[in-house]
Order: C-alpha cells, then sequence, then structure tokens
C-alpha cells in the first residue's frame, strides 16, 4: 500500500512506528522500498555520504530534483520526501513556494522537508497553502552548523527545551504533516512527541519519537568518515564490498576472470571467415 501523508497521520494515531531511510538512487530506493519501510528521504545529507564534502550546505536545488527523479522510478510504496537545501527556502516566502515546486513538479516528491522552528514557520504555512505538504525539522538542523558551532545536541537547558516544544506546537499550526527531532535528548523528544498530534521522526532522538529515521550508508556500515553516537549498523555492508571488489581485482590480474560462461560465442563458420 502507497504511504502517504494520510497513512503517516493514521500511524501515530494508531500508536505504529514509522520507519524511514535515506536513498539518493534507482537501485538503493528500490530496495529500500522493497523492504517495506514507511518513507524515503532524498536528504541534503548526499553533499556528505555522496559527494563527500565537509556538511550539506553546498548542496543545490538542482542536485536535490536530479537524486529524487532516480529514487521516485525506484520506489513505489514509499512516502517520497524531499529536503529543501540551504537558502532555497530563507530569503523569500515566494522563493520557498516556488522551490517546494519544483520538487513535486520536476522531482516528483510527495513531499518536502526543511529545517527551522518559529523562524520558518510563514514559509511552511505558504508552502502548505500550495497544496504542498511539508515535514518539519528542528532541533540539531544541520544547515545551521555554522551557528551551532558544531553537529552539537540541542534542547540540553530548560530554554532551549521549551523553545524546541514551542517550535514543534508552531510549526504543527503551520500545517506540517509531521516533524524530524534530531540530536535532542531523548525526554525532550517524548515531551515533544506528547505536545503534538502530528507524527514525530527522531534520528538521535530516543525512542519516544512516532518513528525514526537513518542514512541508509551509515546503518549499513558504507559510511565511515565518522558514526555518530546514535547510528546502529545493522549490517558492515562497506566490508562485504571492499572485499568483492578486492576479490574481483586478483581474479582479473590471475586471468581468472572471465570464465567461459561469462562470454559469448560466434558461430565456427562465420568465424573463419574473418581469417
Amino acid at each position: 500500500m502507497k504511504n502517504t501523508v494520510l497513512t503517516f497521520k493514521q500511524a501515530k494515531e494508531e500508536k505504529r512506528k514509522l520507519s524511514m531511510l535515506t536513498a539518493y538512487d534507482y537501485s538503493m530506493a528500490k530496495i529500500i522500498d522493497e523492504s517495506g519501510v514507511n518513507g524515503i528521504l532524498i536528504g541534503d545529507s548526499l553533499g556528505m555520504v555522496i559527494k563527500g564534502e565537509e556538511d550539506t550546505l553546498a548542496v543545490t536545488m538542482d542536485e536535490i530534483i536530479y537524486h529524487t527523479k532516480a529514487v521516485k522510478r525506484g520506489a513505489k510504496n514509499a512516502l517520497i520526501v524531499s529536503d529543501m537545501p540551504f537558502l532555497s527556502y530563507h530569503v523569500s516566502i515566494e522563493q520557498a513556494v516556488l522551490n517546494a515546486g519544483r520538487l513535486i513538479k520536476e522531482g516528483g516528491a510527495n513531499a518536502v522537508k526543511l529545517e527551522g522552528g518559529a523562524k520558518v514557520a510563514a514559509q511552511i504555512k505558504a508552502i502548505v497553502d500550495a497544496q504542498i505538504p511539508v515535514m518539519g525539522h528542528i532541533g540539531l538542523t544541520p544547515q545551521s552548523v555554522n551557528a551551532f558551532g558544531g553537529f552539537k545536541v540541542q534542547g540540553k537547558s530548560e530554554a532551549a527545551a521549551k523553545q524546541l516544544i514551542d517550535d514543534a506546537v508552531l510549526i504543527e499550526k503551520a500545517g506540517a504533516f509531521s516533524i524530524v527531532l534530531e540530536g535532542i535528548p531523548e525526554k525532550v523528544a517524548e515531551l515533544i512527541t506528547n505536545a503534538v498530534s502530528i507524527p514525530t521522526i527522531g534520528i538521535g532522538a530516543g525512542k519516544y519519537c512516532d518513528g525514526q529515521i537513518l542514512v541508509y550508508q551509515d546503518m549499513l556500515g558504507m559510511f565511515n568518515d565518522f558514526v555518530p553516537k546514535f547510528v546502529k549498523q545493522y549490517a558492515n555492508v562497506g566490508t562485504v564490498m571492499r572485499d568483492a571488489i578486492s576479490s574481483y581485482i586478483k581474479e582479473v590480474q590471475a586471468g581468472d576472470f572471465p570464465e567461459e560462461k561469462h562470454t559469448f560465442k560466434i558461430d565456427e563458420n562465420e568465424l573463419k571467415k574473418l581469417y
């Protein structure tokens, strides 16, 4: 069954946990989708895990659209959510709506995600008014890495935690259908989850959220530049891939690949005509 903003809402009402993963290409999106995940995020995390950047800030609208198109072709049942990259919604409300529209029209996304609380409530409302579903994102918002002074846990003081709760309520009032909670204390995430009627999707926010999201390269052990504390590695696919590639190289060098079963034949009579 196709996951939609309505099925996300129903999941919270029925206390069913939601699962989300990132994806950036057709092949991986197809595997993730066939596994039964509820949602796929084309995250600006591609700046780090695909492009090798130090952060997400250099990702462009055209790049998100390109990767969204690829994911859309591979995923038939998951809700497809595309990140709005840095400076694609900050300058004006009009800019925010136009760029959100591009992700839907050109990329084929089902919804968009943007970072921030009260400061972007007006943009969220305008995008929702344009009939585009919005997923919010508060806490450790990677696009604010320079303002935060690094990738640091947010909401650790009473004032900061209260601000996060207030932001979540404002985001819901603005019309968002769900909110990502990233890098915040577990108990604060629980308070936020209880304060809103829309699903909360946690990443480094503990078990009380309505769902969870991870970057697939992290949870499969494919990206080892650094491993955040909140990541559980369910498999070490990176090691499997390196071993397979090493075996391929050795077989090529030894002349063991390709074998006869990997080659094509020509009729002997046709071959003789070539000599």
